[in-house]
């Protein structure tokens, strides 16, 4: 399908499909303890058939053209994603979201693939509204979020039960004519 460079670092931006079962596995144990900090996502798949089936839910969900699952390689090593989850392009709206092992942390990574996802939404589907939505205590990625140039639209107080604790969900977003406004200006900048 496609490999895109996001930088000279060796990161790259990759589908993720049933064929990365293995691959998937092994970076979500390594990662387990990390990426479930604040999220659920891989928690589930434990052994080859469950994260392979994990991945064809989203291979099917793509083909629905309603969510879709990105890996972020570094070095040719699996060390994390990006996805559309809730993606309606008939509505204009869908909601992006990360998660990342250990190992690809403070690279900006998630970031520079947000770049690739939005501008995509945006320019190519049409999407007007991008939305962002994280626990409150999950500071690395609200600050993704203010990277990205989206505004926090508020709080969803106690909304997301997850291991025994009640947490703030924050929702922020981004307009299509402010992530546009947003790039225009970062190429200004580049000049």
């Amino acid at each position: 399908m496609y490999t895109m460079s996001l930088g000279d670092d060796g990161a790259e931006l990759r589908p993720l499909e049933p064929w990365h079962a293995e691959e998937f596995l092994a970076h979500l144990d390594r990662g387990r303890d990390f990426i479930g900090q604040f999220i659920s996502f891989g928690s589930k798949e434990t052994d080859l058939a469950s994260a392979r089936a994990m991945l064809q839910r989203y291979a099917d969900l793509r083909a629905a053209d309603s969510a879709s699952l990105h890996g972020l390689w570094l070095d040719g090593k699996l060390v994390g994603g990006v996805l559309f989850l809730n993606f309606d392009a008939v509505n204009g709206n869908c909601e992006v979201g990360c998660w990342l092992e250990p190992a690809g942390t403070g690279r900006g990574l998630v970031t520079r693939a947000m770049h690739v996802l939005i501008d995509h939404a945006v320019e190519q589907r049409g999407i007007h509204r991008v939305e962002w939505v994280a626990a409150s205590g999950n500071q690395a990625s609200l600050n993704v979020a203010r990277r990205l140039g989206m505004t926090r639209d508020g709080v969803r107080r106690e909304a997301h039960p997850y291991r025994g604790v009640r947490h703030d969900l924050e929702v922020w977003s981004i307009l299509a004519p402010e992530w546009r406004a947003a790039r225009a200006r970062a190429a200004d900048n580049d000049h």
